[in-house]
């Protein structure tokens, strides 16, 4: 079977390169080679190219151009919103959930070990919310801490108010990070408007190239350089830039925000109609996650009910021609069970399945999935 006529249930992963974005990339890497940092001809048409697309990612986002850094991704950023604050905002105390990405939650583990800083871990309710009053406590007793919480969690789908939790940081003159991999270029951000000091995504999360992404670092909150070597970033992050990547990622989230409510509308009825499906053919299933409330519409972390076949349901859904994955991506290919599953007090008796979708899937595609599942379990 060839990867055109299988089923790709794991947008939350990575998503399939728009055509226009690869069409506007295409011509930076075969004509517009030049080091951006150099100052001649080649090196200057580079960098005029980096800087409209910081200027497109800004206005898209309601702030300044100087509040957006480019880097190789999610991970890369979210590495450098914790390290940097510690480092350079004497930071002693981090406030973060147990099922964040693990891109943050390594981080603080580490800066846990080393002595750094101490860390607080938020209780989660079984759906993956969290208390406010929970970190309103907290930061009463520890009021400079950094309170670092994925808007949406990549696995179980669950999101938070970003308000809501930037007004209580703000209070207590707590710096927020948030992790917004999974929403940006699905949600409308004006960050103007939102009380965030920073947030960070992935083109490829957005139909855009892998190995780029950025961090934004609002104006004013003094932190500095996380990539030493040269002046790139302003000083914030050494190594010439990925060009074509940059150049890629702002055509993406162009894209991405020119078509965020017939998105929205139409992977929520597609998710929709798998709740409805799956409910009514398959017994004993549940979801893991807030699935009734505020959470991702493209993401569905179904709970199937353990038998001897389902131990091997994700591995004959691949057989089937269906991607899809047991967990995050990060972690797929390992042995290790799912820490956000963990985090939450599911069952791990039971197999959970996690399909994210995206707009190219289509209700067709549903059908067959759940045929497959009833087949599978013997339903």
């Amino acid at each position: 079977m060839t990867l055109e006529n299988r089923i790709y249930f794991d947008n939350a992963a990575t998503t399939p390169v728009y055509s226009e974005v690869i069409d506007a990339m295409i011509p930076v890497l075969k004509e517009q080679y030049g080091n951006p940092s150099s100052t001649h001809a080649h090196g200057r048409i580079a960098r005029t190219l980096i800087e409209k697309a910081r200027k497109s990612v800004a206005k898209l986002l309601n702030v300044s151009p100087a509040e957006i850094f480019f880097t190789s991704g999610g991970t890369e950023a979210d590495n450098m919103a914790i390290r940097c604050a510690v480092e350079h905002l004497g930071i002693k105390h981090i406030i973060s959930t147990k099922i964040e990405h693990h891109a943050v939650k390594h981080t603080i583990e580490h800066l846990v070990s080393q002595g750094a800083v101490t860390a607080t871990w938020l209780k989660v309710t079984e759906d993956g919310k969290i208390d406010l009053q929970e970190i309103e406590s907290i930061l009463a007793e520890n009021p400079k801490s950094l309170v670092t919480l994925m808007h949406g969690n990549n696995e179980i789908g669950t999101m938070i108010d970003l308000n809501e939790v930037g007004l209580i940081c703000t209070k207590y003159g707590a710096v927020f990070h948030s992790d917004t991999v999974q929403t940006m270029g699905y949600f409308p951000m004006n960050l103007v408007e939102t009380t965030v000091d920073m947030v960070n995504a992935a083109a490829h999360k957005f139909n855009g190239p892998k190995g780029v992404g950025f961090i934004y670092i609002k104006a004013g909150l003094g932190i500095g350089t996380m990539i030493f070597g040269g002046s790139q970033e302003r000083n914030m992050r050494g190594g010439t830039e990925n060009v074509s990547g940059i150049v890629g990622l702002a055509k993406a989230l162009e894209m991405a925000y020119a078509k965020i409510d017939e998105k929205r509308n139409q992977i929520s009825e597609l998710k929709s109609y798998m709740i409805s499906k799956l409910k009514d053919q398959i017994q004993g299933v549940q979801f893991n996650g807030d699935i009734n409330g505020q959470s991702l519409y493209t993401v569905l972390n179904v709970s199937f009910p353990p038998n001897d076949k389902a131990e091997m349901l994700l591995f004959n859904l691949d057989i089937a021609g269906i991607s899809c994955s047991g967990g995050s991506a990060c972690t797929s290919g390992s042995n290790v069970g799912s820490h956000v599953l963990a985090g939450i007090g599911a069952d791990l008796n039971r197999p959970s399945i996690r399909f994210s979708f995206g707009m190219q899937n289509t209700k067709e595609e549903v059908d067959y999935t759940v045929n497959k599942l009833l087949e599978i379990l013997g339903n």
